[in-house]
């Protein structure tokens, strides 16, 4: 078995477009006035057809629609595409393919249609839950906008999955308390939970370099933020399995378990990141970000994607730590020597079980919910 059989394989789309940017927002999304979706329909279909020649004969496991907003996009277009993904690989019995949706941008038409199309669950992005804060966030959608269309959702599909963002500006410990519940009750099997954070380049960021932003929690309201989140989804029955996501067991998605069980997955559109595996060698592939280049390119007969580099074995060692310890489930020892080829440290593991930062069992390292919380840390002590 090669070593990405271990993690999976899925593919995951990038639709570059939504109706505004938001200024918490560092992701690869553009305004466009006007959208060919023919145009881009094609060029998908192109992608997949030149992907789909190099790993002939592999399962799919998962498809992903990310964004930008992929809920902008024609159903048409979404059936085309999984159309041609039915047709190009081989797919496991119960595919898990999931679509993202912004509450403004749904309707019960749009959302029957994706799911006549073969999508079969949904991630939305809420991000709060008053409208106070939405419209500090930028969010186009108010309360009652996203309540609507989780409805809709919730009578289309039977995975449904949401968003939040928390650590808002004079958010307070007692607010995300009762913010955290009223999701909960409102929770189908699937929450990601997010802390707010301000990334250079983005319209927050540079509001914070002047001196705005005022009323961000300090470190030790985030960090009980975070404690918080924990402790209250668990009762509820929907624990972490990664660090900012929680869900009813056997409703984590699939799909982002193999980015962080590092498997393999083909990226498609403009910005996407893949990792693939061919005759034994990882390679790192990454499309140009700007829409316009990377249509032109794929329309043009050229590849989709920038020059692909190779990821040594080193390399996927690292990658496997850094990604699996993210994990509630943690990493296998055996599979990161097989990869490094050399055990991590034991004196270092030994010195973090300790501090009760992390725990072995059954050949998989865990990094405990202390552990998880100083994640970062943890990580720079195992790989010094």
């Amino acid at each position: 078995m090669e070593d990405w059989q271990a993690g999976g394989f899925g593919l995951y789309l990038h639709w570059p477009f939504c109706q505004s940017k938001c200024p918490y927002c560092d992701f690869n999304s553009h305004v466009a006035a006007s959208i060919d979706q023919t145009r881009w329909r094609d060029a998908y279909l192109r992608e997949i057809a030149r992907v789909g020649a190099e790993t002939r004969g592999r399962v799919l496991q998962t498809v992903f629609f990310g964004g930008g907003t992929p809920s902008l996009m024609q159903p048409d277009v979404v059936h085309a595409i999984l159309d041609a993904v039915r047709a190009t690989w081989p797919m496991v019995n119960d595919p898990e393919i999931t679509l993202e949706a912004n509450p403004g941008s749904v309707e019960a038409g749009r959302f029957q249609g994706y799911r006549e199309a073969g999508v079969t669950r949904v991630s939305m992005g809420v991000q709060a839950l008053n409208d106070a804060d939405l419209r500090r966030l930028g969010r186009l959608h108010s309360l009652a906008e996203a309540r609507q269309a989780f409805d809709i959702a919730r009578k289309c599909f039977d995975r449904v999955s949401f968003d939040l963002i928390y650590a808002r500006q004079d958010q307070t410990l007692a607010d995300w308390r009762k913010e955290l519940t009223e999701a909960l009750s409102m929770a189908v099997d699937h929450l990601s939970m997010y802390q707010l954070t301000i990334e250079d380049g983005t319209a927050f960021g540079d509001r914070f370099a002047r001196g705005g932003l005022k009323g961000l929690p300090d470190d030790d309201v985030q960090a009980d933020m975070y404690a918080l989140t924990q402790e209250v989804c668990a009762a509820h029955g929907m624990p972490a399995y990664e660090v900012s996501n929680h869900a009813a067991r056997g409703s984590e998605s699939r799909h982002n378990l193999i980015y962080w069980r590092m498997g393999d997955y083909i990226g498609i559109g403009p910005g996407a990141h893949g990792r693939l595996t061919l005759n034994g060698t990882r390679w790192a592939t990454e499309a140009p970000r700007a829409p316009k280049e990377w249509l032109n390119r794929v329309e043009a007969g050229q590849a989709g994607e920038l020059a692909r580099e190779t990821v040594d074995l080193p390399d996927q060692a690292t990658e496997y730590l850094l990604m699996s310890l993210r994990l509630a489930e943690g990493m296998n020892l055996g599979r990161f020597e097989r990869l490094n080829g050399a055990p991590l440290e034991g004196d270092r593991i030994a010195g973090l079980a300790d501090l009760g930062l992390v725990q072995v069992e059954n050949d998989q390292l865990i990094a405990t919910p202390e552990g998880r919380t100083v994640l970062n840390g943890v990580l720079r002590e195992l790989r010094a």
